[in-house]
């Protein structure tokens, strides 16, 4: 299955779950973990089949640089901006809701990786099983690695 066909379109960054943030001085880049706010309407049969219910996704800015991040309280809805930072080939990127707000430049190119699906649990968290669409993170990942997994969070 192709994974442009289970993401939303990037100006559909509305109301997204942001998990976790990774500032990685390799780059720079700086990698958000997201829900994204709505379930595909044609998702693989296997989410169906296992009640999936939020897609999940890590977008990674790289050539990062003035990084400003505040009040950093996860995890918290928000909105993604991405425009055009006045530089060639920059954007600039602004995560902005009630608990956080992150702003930087980066290269206009953004990586998505590590999409699955998972059921969201009633207290709003990730914690159980992941259907990842990644034949690598598939055999690797039946749930979320702890953060220090760095082949996961760092690449």
């Amino acid at each position: 299955m192709v994974v442009e066909n289970l993401l939303v379109k990037v100006s559909d960054l509305d109301e997204v779950r942001i998990r976790s943030i990774n500032l990685n001085w390799r780059g720079p880049t700086v990698t958000l973990r997201v829900d994204l706010s709505s379930f595909p309407a044609s998702p693989p049969q296997e989410w169906i089949d296992a009640g999936m219910d939020t897609v999940q996704c890590q977008l990674q800015f790289l050539a990062a640089e003035n990084i400003s991040l505040s009040d950093w309280n996860p995890p918290f809805v928000g909105r993604i901006e991405m425009s055009p930072s006045g530089r060639e080939n920059r954007i600039r990127v602004v995560v902005d809701g009630q608990g956080m707000t992150l702003r930087f430049d980066c290269s206009e190119s953004v990586r998505v990786n590590h999409v699955s699906a998972f059921r969201i649990q009633a207290d709003g968290s990730d914690n159980g099983p992941h259907l990842f669409t990644s034949r690598i993170d598939a055999r690797r990942h039946t749930f979320l690695p702890p953060t220090d997994e760095k082949t996961f969070y760092e690449r």
